[in-house]
């Protein structure tokens, strides 16, 4: 009779077996070459050989991954249902690859995770929206400051990245140690670590930080891109000039939409409903405004229909306010916009905009009044609308830059609105101020 003998598969089951060993004891006792390799492999073969790995292991190797590695690993991860490392991976790793991520890729992670740990996440994620972890870009590509020149451009072509002009080494734990431009990486022999290359960064920023911050000190160290690191140095992102620029552009384009009382959420092809359900609330509070100003009128019915040059007149003076009011507003939501003020400089921003409304209204005043007088040949009311013209200018200007302040201090969207609550101050003051003054005055004034 034959002896039992090894079946024809088993051979192969044996080199598995032993592959698998080796592949474990070379992770083990060399990890940061292993991470090395696994970053340059194909990102969904690399997700499938974790996802056979026990989590811990696997969630120990992903931390050491750079972070443009490590997003696209978590992602196919999420994709081919490995939700079960997530959990070992760092939240804060997590977290910046969850930045990256569309909100579908988002909700399948939460619903991956345990709740104590989804309720870490929700914690790490709930910074400020002008905070730096906002501004940062999470998707980047680092080194290890062992890594040599030649090494790094091999990586950096086959990770096909293209909008940066450095990179940054980070240790074994991802704790920031330098930045190296590519121009010196390309210059550089291919066998010289990139540890003599590098530099130390010019500044660097923690997430919390809010956009002012991170806004000086680009015009301090004149810098294309700033590191966002935690408190214990670990690199997170970084933040590029270009992206912050970008960020402050869509901020004042929905801010542009918000003023007048649309949403930003709207869009030139969104459904008549739609436009309709974020736009009447604020035709409706329009509206209400427009009886106060209508109320003000009202209070001089018996003037106006004594002097009825006054009602002819009243449009000059409410649409040069009112231009002088928006461009103040323009001006201030810009600044804020930009980090170019902050909230402790409100009084020095509304003198200056008094002082513009002054020079501006004494001009316009002096025009206005010529004008009258050619047409009307009554110098009551050349006084009435060329003094009422620089009280409601002044007004308008002082109140221009006022409105966002207010609404910032509030913590409220300084752009949400404000030109509807501006045009009810620069009308009610305008027709208060020019008919006000000519109740003083009405004995100057011709009737009929």
């Amino acid at each position: 009779m034959k002896p039992e003998s090894v079946s024809e598969e088993d051979p192969s089951v044996a080199r598995t077996s032993v592959s698998s060993a080796l592949a474990e004891a070379y992770l083990r006792e060399f990890p940061d070459e292993a991470v090395s390799c696994l970053e340059v492999e194909d990102p969904r073969v690399v997700a499938e050989w974790l996802g056979r790995m026990e989590p811990g292991r696997a969630g120990f190797l992903i931390d050491r991954l750079s972070p443009a590695a490590r997003i696209r690993i978590l992602r196919d991860l999420v994709e081919s249902g490995g939700g079960g490392i997530l959990e070992s991976v760092d939240p804060v790793s997590l977290v910046v690859a969850l930045s990256e991520m569309t909100k579908d890729e988002v909700a399948r992670v939460m619903e991956s995770v345990s709740g104590r740990y989804r309720r870490e996440l929700g914690e790490l994620m709930n910074y400020p929206l002008d905070s730096a972890w906002h501004l940062m870009d999470g998707n980047i590509l680092t080194f290890q400051p062992t890594v040599t020149a030649g090494e790094a451009l091999q990586r950096l072509r086959a990770s096909g990245t293209r909008n940066t002009s450095r990179f940054y080494l980070v240790n074994a734990e991802g704790v920031l140690k330098g930045v190296a431009r590519i121009r010196d990486i390309a210059l550089a022999p291919a066998e010289q670590p990139l540890s003599e290359v590098a530099r130390k960064p010019e500044a660097e920023v923690r997430p919390i930080e809010d956009a002012e911050e991170v806004m000086r000190l680009f015009d301090a160290t004149k810098s294309s891109s700033i590191p966002v690191v935690t408190s214990e140095g670990r690199l997170l992102g970084a933040i590029r000039y270009e992206g912050l620029i970008s960020a402050a552009q869509r901020e004042a384009l929905d801010g542009l939409q918000s003023m007048v009382g649309g949403s930003p959420d709207e869009s030139a092809l969104s459904s008549p409903l739609f436009s309709v359900r974020k736009r009447l609330p604020w035709l409706q509070i329009n509206l209400a405004t427009a009886f106060l100003a209508a109320a003000v009128v009202g209070l001089f019915e018996g003037l106006i229909s004594e002097v009825t040059a006054l009602a002819v007149l009243l449009p000059v003076v409410a649409g040069q306010s009112g231009n002088t009011g928006a461009q103040a507003l323009a001006v201030t939501l810009r600044s804020i916009t930009l980090k170019e003020v902050r909230l402790s400089q409100w009084f020095r921003l509304i003198r200056k905009e008094a002082v513009a409304g002054l020079l501006n209204g004494l001009a316009v005043a002096v025009v206005t009044g010529l004008g009258v007088w050619i047409w009307s040949r009554s110098l009551g009311l050349v006084a009435v609308i060329g003094i009422s013209m620089v009280i409601a200018m002044v007004i308008a200007g002082c109140a221009g830059a006022a409105v966002p302040i207010v609404l910032k201090s509030l913590k409220q969207d300084p752009a949400q609105s404000s030109s509807i609550i501006l045009t009810t101050v620069t009308d009610v003051f305008g027709f208060f101020s020019f008919l006000g003054l000519a109740t003083l005055l009405s004995g100057l004034l011709p009737t009929g």
